[in-house]
């Protein structure tokens, strides 16, 4: 009887390690999509700086900024030396494509 409650007890522990072990963390899918970044334009196409809107929009599509910077029509924008401090500002490195 002691012996068949210890494998049990020792199953449920190596089942609870595995589990927690194995816990598989899930990132947010970016939707790549320029227009998220709307709240950056006065500061990109001025020198004002940017709202907190707009640095966190920037933090949210980082990993879209070289598509972006990539794309014939949106490249001027976001290649610009604004963009690049507004980027900077936000605390976000500007990629290197």
């Amino acid at each position: 009887m002691k012996r068949v409650s210890f494998v049990a007890v020792l199953s449920m522990v190596v089942v609870m390690v595995v589990v927690l072990s194995s816990e598989v963390r899930v990132a947010k899918a970016v939707t790549c999509n320029p227009t998220e970044l709307s709240p950056c334009m006065a500061a990109i196409t001025s020198s004002a700086p940017p709202s907190s809107t707009c640095c966190s929009k920037v933090r949210e599509q980082r990993p879209c900024l070289c598509g972006y910077i990539k794309d014939p029509n949106l490249k001027q924008y976001v290649n610009s030396p604004n963009a690049r401090k507004v980027v900077s500002t936000c605390g976000v490195s500007y990629p290197q494509c």
